[in-house]
């Protein structure tokens, strides 16, 4: 199928009319890309609230799966955990005499440093930043320059996939465990010094790792995780320490160079940050639908990135 003009008109004037034909088309394009932005701020604003502190915040639950190992509640406060209880089974980690399990509590002291989730915070951050390129390609900048708002419309698309890619965990604001060591009166009692205690965000769910560690001094014997002292003890009948994905590994951690005796990852979906994650997902096609209609109809023919 084939288009034609009829009467046949002159081929300077058709490339002048086919050209004033997409100048219209881009000026409509422009006057409708208002209206999208403000669906894109109202959108934005919607996971803004979702991540912003409550009076109550959210309470999640923690536990092992089939397993006592670990049983526990934090309660999340936009990006800070300002409440948490965790009951410890692990046996590289006795509890005190007289309890059935050793308690890692979360400090409600006034003067105690807060736990803070920093892929959260850099979520809040990079919705913020849209939020202000939004106000600015309306307000400041030539909304009618085609070039303005495709470069606009280029940031807000990065800022949106620097936000879900926090949410989905793969994140350089997500550090390993080992770089990441929370401040020890986060806790109180503070927390023994051979547990590491680290927790994330991964898939839109708050993830909480244990470990418990030992000092690896400078000529100690390591065999697929386990100690001189380790295999000692199975051969006399010990209880054989728990294999896991870290056993064969040391890692620098608080300036010592230690190996994980034993672990413990733990998964709480938290609903907030699950309805962000899917209003992210939408918002990220929308902008791209958009930037792909303007590279249209200015006649780009370079790929989007």
């Amino acid at each position: 199928m084939s288009t034609a003009v009829w009467p046949p008109i002159e081929d300077t004037q058709l490339a002048s009319e086919q050209a004033a034909s997409q100048t219209r088309e881009l000026e409509w394009l422009l006057v409708q890309f208002r209206e999208t932005l403000q669906s894109l701020k109202a959108g934005l604003e919607e996971c803004a609230a979702l991540l912003a502190p409550t009076e109550n915040g959210s309470t999640l639950v923690l536990s092992s799966v089939r397993s006592e190992c670990l049983k526990g509640l934090v309660t999340r406060v936009g990006t800070r955990i300002v409440k948490g209880m965790v009951k410890l089974r692990l046996s590289s980690l006795p509890p005190p005499r007289g309890s059935a399990t050793y308690d890692l509590t979360i400090s409600s002291a006034p003067h105690a440093p807060t736990l803070v989730v920093p892929q959260l915070t850099s979520v809040r951050t990079s919705i913020n930043t849209c939020l202000d390129v939004i106000d600015v390609t309306t307000w400041t900048g030539d909304s009618s320059d085609a070039n303005f708002v495709a470069g606009q419309l280029r940031l807000l698309h990065d800022h949106i996939q620097e936000a879900r890619q926090a949410l989905k965990g793969y994140s350089d604001v997500q550090p390993p465990w080992w770089e990441h060591a929370p401040d020890d009166k986060v806790f109180d009692p503070p927390l023994p010094p051979n547990v590491s205690f680290h927790l994330f965000v991964f898939d839109a769910a708050l993830l909480l790792e244990i470990r418990t560690l030992e000092v690896q001094n400078a000529g100690d014997d390591a065999y697929a995780g386990f100690s001189l002292r380790d295999r000692l003890a199975v051969a006399l009948g010990g209880v054989r320490p728990p294999v896991h994905d870290e056993a064969d590994r040391t890692f620098t951690y608080r300036g010592q160079e230690v190996r994980v005796k034993e672990k413990i990852r733990v998964e709480s979906q938290d609903p907030a940050l699950m309805s962000a994650m899917a209003k992210l997902n939408a918002l990220e096609h929308s902008v791209m639908l958009s930037r792909k209609a303007l590279h249209m109809v200015m006649g780009r023919e370079e790929p989007l990135d």
